[in-house]
């Protein structure tokens, strides 16, 4: 297994950047919660403790040993992290006098892990308590205006505490510590796309060895690379089936199946759009949706595996946004939603499933998809989710709003290349809401449906800004709907940042 670092979540809105920081210091790392921790193995080098929205001194705050940990593995704790290392160390921590929240900057001592930070670096801070006394083999290695113990090492140890957020942007030289401690692991900084693709060729040859696969695909950036990756490791035992579900883009059914006519991949292409609306007839909420879209999914490539002899696998482009947001440091009960790779499967499904992507992050995603040599215009597509334009119709499904929504997403898709920002942003696509609104159009009084558009910017989903799309091209565009859509008759745009909301409506 490749080297690896283990954040251990507490429930922080930053987790995933540590394991962003990480990995462009080319470094593999894993998240898991502090409830579901796995075996530590030769291959973790170090751990390092999420921040997290409790508070150390409440009854019922998440609680792991640190002093057991202290005496395996080299160990950063950040925030939460840190405060409850010095907790559990015999140290104090109490509510702070002046909550600093925001930026602030810290003067230095010598240690590992400020080397090469510079004088006065600013860095993030987010906490309501501050570790006022902390035991006598504990030295403070930073230090704020306002917080004595910024940042800490353990004497005789490799153990250390940042009261900040390295992983923020904010925090300047953050980067940099974060790669001193990678360097305390003794990490050899080799997490390569080139890696990456070499260890999972090997490992789906060993996994799949001359069993068949069968794999959903669906022309976006997620199954293109997970089609190109088994390709290589297993060649004509993989079949690709693309489903036309009845909730895809405008014409997207046939540009998918156009694009593939150039790859050495076999692919069955699929109408199954009265199953998905067979089942999905009646059905409002969302997560129900999302399951009776899985749902329909597996039974189709069910089918189709019965078509071609001794299949044995699934293949899915699950990446690890997916498995994140979808695995809580508070149990299933507390997942945010279910992701169409991750839920919705029957208990008695025949097909094993295999997932080589469920590892990486989206830009990863497209970074080894271009070291695999896909062409930019699959890799540079954006994300559309994989229960389609189910989860932005809000509502019931019905063949007559799909419809409407395709033109009014076509209009908007199209515009966006035509104005040159669809490169700019990181996903769009438009919503068909459940209310009406009066319109007037020719001097008649209209009562029709109204649309949301989104577009938003990010860097791998996990967190994303709402787009600034000029004012006059989102003019233009609602005209265009309007004027071109029958039965819309107002249009507005959503600028909702993730987090609170999340990119998609349902």
């Amino acid at each position: 297994m490749h080297q690896t670092i283990l954040i251990i979540d507490f429930g922080s809105q930053y987790t995933q950047l540590i394991a962003r920081r990480v990995r462009e210091l080319n470094v593999y790392c894993e998240i898991h919660p502090y409830n579901h921790l796995p075996a530590i193995g030769n291959h973790i080098k170090g751990i390092i403790l999420s921040g997290g929205p409790s508070s150390v001194r409440d009854v019922d705050a998440p609680i792991i040993d640190t002093l057991a940990l202290r005496k395996t593995l080299p160990l950063l704790g950040i925030c939460y992290g840190a405060q409850l290392i010095a907790l559990q160390a015999g140290g104090t921590v109490a509510p702070s006098k002046i909550r600093e929240y925001g930026r602030a900057n810290i003067t230095v001592g010598q240690n590992i892990l400020v080397n090469h930070v510079k004088a006065n670096s600013q860095v993030w801070m987010s906490h309501a308590d501050t570790i006022t006394h902390i035991p006598p083999d504990f030295n403070v290695i930073a230090s704020s205006a306002d917080v004595k113990v910024a940042a800490y090492a353990i004497e005789g140890e490799q153990t250390f505490g940042f009261q900040f957020h390295p992983e923020v942007v904010h925090s300047e030289d953050g980067k940099e510590m974060l790669q001193n401690f990678l360097k305390v692991c003794g990490c050899n900084f080799d997490w390569t796309p080139g890696s990456f693709i070499d260890e999972t060729i090997t490992a789906l040859k060993t996994q799949l060895a001359d069993d068949k696969v069968l794999l959903g695909l669906s022309g976006g950036v997620d199954s293109s690379v997970a089609a190109a990756l088994l390709s290589k490791a297993i060649g004509k035992n993989l079949t690709c089936v693309f489903v036309d579900n009845g909730l895809l883009r405008k014409g997207e059914f046939e540009q998918v199946l156009d694009a593939f006519k150039n790859f050495e991949l076999q692919i069955i292409g699929v109408n199954a759009q009265q199953q998905f609306y067979n089942a999905l007839s009646g059905i409002t909420d969302p997560e129900a949706k999302r399951k009776a879209i899985g749902k329909t999914f597996i039974d189709v490539f069910d089918a189709e595996s019965h078509k071609i002899q001794d299949v044995k696998w699934l293949a899915q482009g699950t990446i690890y946004p997916d498995v994140i947001e979808s695995v809580s440091v508070k149990g299933p009960s507390a997942t945010i939603k279910s992701h169409h790779n991750v839920g919705g499967l029957p208990e008695n499904m025949k097909l094993k499933i295999v997932e080589p992507l469920k590892t990486l992050f989206k830009d990863e995603v497209r970074l080894i998809g271009k070291a695999l040599g896909l062409p930019a215009e699959l890799l540079d597509r954006h994300p559309f989710p994989g229960p389609g334009l189910g989860i932005r119709i809000l509502g019931d499904i019905t063949p007559d709003k799909v419809e409407i929504l395709q033109q009014v997403d076509s209009i908007f898709i199209n515009g966006l290349r035509k104005h040159n920002l669809y490169d700019k942003t990181w996903q769009a696509g438009c919503i068909l809401l459940p209310v009406q609104s009066v319109g007037v159009m020719g001097d008649e009084r209209t009562y029709e449906k109204c649309v949301a558009l989104r577009a938003v910017t990010s860097t791998d989903g996990m967190t994303a800004d709402w787009a600034h799309l000029p004012y006059d091209f989102l003019a233009g565009i609602s005209n265009e709907i309007i004027n071109n859509v029958k039965g819309v008759n107002r249009v507005v745009y959503d600028i909702s940042s993730k987090p609170p909301a999340t990119i998609e409506w349902e």
